[in-house]
C-alpha cells in the first residue's frame, strides 16, 4: 500500500486541527423561519419513536431559541435532546417555511462543543475519533489493519461466541463494524483511469476516509461504471476526509481544516465534475461554504467547489448512460439515503439509473425516505435508538419481497446489511453503482 498522505499534507492537517473559532451557534435568521406549525413532527424518527415534543425538530429549535435568549441553560438536558437527533433532515423536506434544520442542529452541536464540558470518556472518545484519527489517513490505515486481524484471525468469532462483547455492552456496536479490505484504495490516490471509447467528461473521484479501507470494491465499481460511460476518472492525491462526521458532531474547527485541504486539492485542476458515491460525504461537500464566513476567500472557493460537486448517481443521470448493459433479471427495492434525498434533494436520479438496467424490476418500499438509523456515527453513539429505527425499516424492506435492497451511501449499506442479518430477511444490500457495474457488458 502506498503512503495515504504525504508529509506536507500531514503537517498541514496537524497545523489546522486545533483551536475553536468560538463563534458557532444557531443564527436568528435561520431559526426565526420556523413557525412551529408541526408539519415536521411525523417525519422525525425520534418523535415517532417517543412522541416527545423536546425530541422533535420543532421542539429542538425551540430549545435553541431559549438557549440563545439565555432562558435555558446550555446544560445536560439541552445536550441530550440535540445529541438524540439523527440529523436526517427529513423535516427539511416536509417544512413549508424552508427551515434549514441540518444547518441549525450542526450549529447547536458546535455551540455545545465550545461551551459544554462532556463527561471524561465522552470527551476522550470524541477527541480520539474526530481530532486524532479521521483527519489522518495513515492512522486510519493502521487501525484498519488491526481490525482486519481481529476479523480474520478468529478473534471476532471467539469474542462473539464467548459472550464477552455482550458482557461489555459492545455486542450491538461490534455487529456494525465494516469488513476491512485486504488492499486499501489509498494506493489508488494519484491515479488516472482513461475513458472507454470517446471521452465525454473528465471527473475527479472523492474517495473519503473510511471507504478506502472498507469499500474499495465500491470505488473500483464506480471507476468501471464511469469509464465505461466515457469518463476519464482522476483520483487526486492529497485529498482527505470530507469532515462530515466532524461537522455533524459539532467539531467544526476540524471540519473547516479538512475542507480547506480538499478545496485546494480539487480546485487545483480543471474537472467537469467532482463525484462521490457517498451521499453523506456529498451533502457536506456541497455545503462547505457553511463552514466559512461569507466574506472569506474560503467561502468563495467553497461556492466554486459546490458548482462542480455531484453525487455519482446525479452525475450519471445527467450525463446519460452510454455503456451497453446486459439483462439483469432482478427484483429490487430502494432505500433513500437521507443525505441524498433530504440533504441534496436528489430522488429520481438513482431510480432512473436502476430502471435503465434491462430486466431490473424496481419495487418501491413503504417509507423509503425514512431514516435507516445509520446517520453517520449515530448507530455507534445512540445504538439502541438506531436499532429501533432499523427494525421499522427492515419491516418495510421485507414486505416488498425484493431479494435485493439498493441504496446510495456506504453508511446505509452497513446499517441495512446489519438489519438483514439481525432480522433474517435474507436480502442482499448493494449500492446503485454496484448494480450498474453488474449489468455492464463485460469483454470476454
Amino acid at each position: 500500500m502506498t503512503e495515504p498522505l504525504d508529509n506536507t499534507t500531514q503537517a498541514a492537517v496537524s497545523a489546522h486541527v486545533s483551536g475553536f473559532s468560538g463563534s458557532d451557534k444557531p443564527s436568528y435568521d435561520d431559526y426565526a423561519r420556523c413557525v412551529h406549525c408541526g408539519l415536521c413532527l411525523n417525519h422525525c424518527p425520534t418523535y415517532k419513536l417517543w412522541g416527545l415534543e423536546a425530541d422533535s425538530p420543532r421542539g429542538r429549535i425551540r430549545q435553541m431559541v431559549l438557549v440563545d435568549q439565555g432562558r435555558l441553560a446550555l446544560g445536560e438536558s439541552f445536550v441530550r435532546h440535540i445529541d438524540q437527533c439523527l440529523d436526517c433532515r427529513a423535516c427539511e423536506t416536509a417544512c413549508p417555511s424552508g427551515v434549514e434544520y441540518g444547518k441549525l442542529v450542526e450549529a447547536a452541536r458546535a455551540q455545545i462543543e465550545q461551551n459544554y464540558r462532556r463527561p471524561f470518556f465522552s470527551r476522550l472518545s470524541r477527541d480520539i475519533v474526530f481530532r486524532r484519527l479521521l483527519p489522518y489517513p495513515r492512522r486510519i490505515a493502521i487501525v484498519a489493519r488491526i481490525l482486519r486481524i481481529y476479523q480474520r484471525s478468529g478473534l471476532q468469532s471467539l469474542a462473539r461466541a464467548s459472550g464477552a462483547l455482550r458482557l461489555l455492552g459492545l455486542a450491538d456496536r461490534e455487529r456494525l463494524l465494516p469488513p476491512i479490505d485486504r488492499d486499501f484504495f489509498f494506493s489508488k490516490l494519484g491515479h488516472t483511469y482513461p475513458a472507454v471509447g470517446h471521452r465525454r467528461a473528465r471527473v475527479a473521484l472523492f474517495a473519503g476516509c473510511i471507504a478506502p479501507v472498507s469499500f474499495t470494491a465500491l470505488h473500483e465499481a464506480t471507476i468501471r461504471v464511469l469509464t465505461a460511460n466515457g469518463c476519464e476518472v482522476v483520483v487526486p492525491s492529497g485529498q482527505i476526509c470530507c469532515g462530515a462526521l466532524a461537522a455533524h458532531a459539532g467539531v467544526r474547527d476540524v471540519a473547516r481544516s479538512l475542507a480547506r485541504i480538499n478545496l485546494d486539492v480539487f480546485l487545483r485542476d480543471d474537472f467537469d465534475a467532482i463525484v462521490t458515491n457517498a451521499a453523506g460525504c456529498g451533502s457536506t461537500l456541497k455545503e462547505y461554504e457553511q463552514l466559512f464566513d461569507a466574506n472569506s476567500g474560503e467561502h468563495a472557493k467553497a461556492n466554486a467547489f459546490r458548482g462542480k460537486m455531484r453525487d455519482v448517481t446525479e452525475f450519471l443521470a445527467g450525463l446519460g448512460l452510454s455503456a451497453p448493459l446486459s439483462n439483469l433479471p432482478l427484483r429490487v427495492t430502494y432505500q433513500d439515503s437521507c443525505h441524498l434525498l433530504h440533504g441534496q434533494k436528489i430522488r429520481e436520479a438513482p431510480r432512473m439509473l436502476m430502471r435503465a438496467i434491462p430486466g431490473v424490476e424496481l419495487i418501491e418500499m413503504a417509507m423509503a425516505d425514512y431514516c435507516c438509523g445509520s446517520a453517520g456515527s449515530y448507530n455507534v453513539t445512540e445504538t439502541q435508538t438506531s436499532l429501533d429505527i432499523l427494525t421499522q425499516k427492515m419491516k418495510h424492506a421485507r414486505a416488498t419481497g425484493a431479494p435485493v435492497i439498493v441504496t446510495a451511501n456506504p453508511g446505509c449499506l452497513l446499517q441495512m446489511r446489519a438489519g438483514a442479518e439481525i432480522h433474517s430477511t435474507g436480502q442482499e444490500v448493494v449500492h446503485v453503482i454496484e448494480l450498474l457495474d453488474r449489468a455492464l457488458v463485460k469483454d470476454t
